[in-house]
This record gives structure tokens, sequence and C-alpha cells, in this order.
């Protein structure tokens, strides 16, 4: 895909012109990247919905709030992960193939939750989002032989994270234990910890696949970049 210019040869000739000896970071390495920044992200990204869902139900809806939601996951994320991407100019083709990806993610996960519904919807559309976002990523990168992989990936940690997150959420929205808590604060603020709570963990899921997958979909790259004598290289 000539627009995102991330195919493995385009990607090995920008750092090879610029001379220098990138660090191409570890799976684990890009987890944590993919972790810290989405979960900052996320806890962003769910505010809309948390604090904000009111204002967003009453006067654009239930698919207003959700294209707002998106719309800060989308601008944030070139921020905070762009280096994910290996060599010059990443914030960029980060936008470019994140907006894209993330908007197939988004896409696909509402229509698989509408269809459905309950936990049997939010299991299929994070599915068939994992599926829409892997495909796209693979394709951005040409590495169609990481398609497998890289969806697994997503599919995986961005469910625990999403699963776990909701059952944080609803244990501290109705955790009748937290009576100091209960004292200090309000049914509404609870509610709203809750809710960004659930954000945190949704971001530690995702992001770790987010980082995971980058990394996956960059592996021709660095083999590139071996081949060709490039030193000082992390593994």
């Amino acid at each position: 895909m000539s627009w995102f210019q991330l195919d493995p040869e385009s990607i090995a000739r920008r750092i090879q012109e610029t001379g220098s000896s990138p660090i191409l970071p570890s799976p684990a390495a890009s987890a944590i990247r993919g972790v810290l920044g989405f979960t900052f992200v996320s806890v962003a990204g769910f505010a809309p919905w948390a604090i904000g869902g009111r204002f967003f139900y009453r006067w654009v809806g239930e698919t207003g709030m959700y294209l707002a939601c998106a719309f800060v996951f989308i601008g944030l994320s070139g921020l905070l992960l762009h280096r994910l991407i290996l060599g010059p100019g990443s914030l960029g083709r980060f936008y470019r193939v994140f907006g894209v990806a993330f908007t197939a993610y988004s896409v696909a996960w509402i229509a698989g939750w509408r269809a459905l519904g309950g936990h049997p919807g939010s299991v299929v559309g994070l599915l068939a989002g994992a599926a829409a976002m892997g495909w796209a990523l693979c394709r951005a990168f040409g590495s169609n032989r990481s398609l497998f992989r890289v969806i697994v990936m997503l599919f995986v940690l961005n469910a625990l994270g999403y699963f776990l997150g909701g059952w944080v959420e609803e244990s501290v929205a109705g955790w009748k234990g937290m009576s100091l808590l209960g004292r200090q604060l309000a049914r509404t603020d609870r509610r709203t910890l809750a809710m960004l709570l659930w954000g945190v963990c949704y971001g530690i899921g995702l992001g770790a696949g987010l980082g995971l997958a980058f990394h996956e979909c960059q592996a021709q790259a660095r083999a590139l970049l071996r081949s060709s004598g490039v030193d000082n290289c992390a593994s």
C-alpha cells in the first residue's frame, strides 16, 4: 500500500538513508510501549462515556458518543504510540494506518455487538474487530503471512482486558463493602471511577496486543536491516 509506505523495503530504506544505527525493540519492549501509551489513551477515550455520557446520549445519541470516543482514541494514539513504527516519519504514517485500522475495528466491533448483544455480542464484536484491525495492519505492512498470529494476539489480549475491565467496573460500582469510600464519594462518582477503571484494563489489554501486532508486522523489515549489516540492533 503505497499510501502508507510501510512495506519492509520502504522501512529498511528509510532507516538506512539516515545513516544511523537503529534500536530494534524486542517483543516485550513493544508490548510495554503499547501498554503504557494505550492505557493513557484508553482512559481518555472512555471519558466521553464515563464523564459525559448523559450529555452525549441526550444531544447526539449513542452513535455520537461512540464517534467521540473513537476520535479521542485515534487523536491521542499517534502521539503516544507512533514509535511502534520503525524509522523516521513514523508519526504521520501511524496516524494513517491506525486511523484506518481503528475505524475498521470500531465498525466491526459495534456491528458484532449490536447483532447479538450481551456477552455473546461482545465476543463476536471483539473477534470481528480484531480480524478487521489485523487485516488492515498486515496489509499496510505487507505482512500477510502474519495475519493469523496478529489477529490472535489482538483478540486474546483485547478480550482479556475488556472482560476483566467489565468485571472491575461492576465490582467497584456495586461494591457494598466500600463503606469508607462510599462516604467520601457519591454513588455517581463511584460509577465514573468504575467506568474509567474499565478503560485502564481495556487499555492494558489492547495496548499489549497493539505492541505485539506492530512488532510482528515489521519482522521482515527487521530481517532486512540485519541482513544489510545494520549494527547495534537490540533483539
